[in-house]
């Protein structure tokens, strides 16, 4: 089934979009994620804005930034990386299309010419935290 997928597969993950679909690349997602042959799994679970002080800045930009490395170092402290993600589901409170595009641009920078994981982009009224306005959730898969 032709199929539209970056040009540096990981060694356990396929993210691929089938031509049956609709290409979701500009939106910086695929479709689906196969993971095979792999040692570890890894579920981070979702993680916000907040600085190591747990303090979050009240622009979603910079919270935006902030969990996306908060999510590298939690993948750092369990061995992996951003190419072993598989899936990522991303809360965002008070969604618009503004945020929408932060999101898009933020991860096409940090995936630059891979294949990106299949995501969820799920818009919530709130989050856990006075103030938070993203949280991210991954699965990697490790060789």
């Amino acid at each position: 089934m032709p199929h539209h997928e970056a040009s540096a597969p990981h060694p356990c993950i396929q993210l691929f979009s089938p031509n049956t679909l609709y290409n979701p690349e500009p939106y910086a997602y695929s479709h689906i994620a196969i993971a095979r042959n792999f040692r570890r799994i890894v579920h981070i679970s979702g993680q916000g804005g907040e600085n190591q002080q747990g303090l979050l800045c009240n622009d979603f930009a910079q919270q935006l930034q902030q969990a996306f490395a908060n999510l590298q170092l939690a993948l750092q402290a369990a061995d992996a990386a951003l190419p072993d993600i598989a899936t990522l589901r991303i809360l965002i409170a008070g969604h618009s299309p503004e945020k929408h595009q932060m999101l898009i641009q933020h991860m096409q920078d940090l995936w630059k010419n891979s294949a990106f994981p299949a995501c969820t982009l799920i818009p919530v009224p709130c989050l856990a935290l006075a103030g938070m306005q993203i949280e991210i959730e991954a699965a990697a898969y490790c060789a």
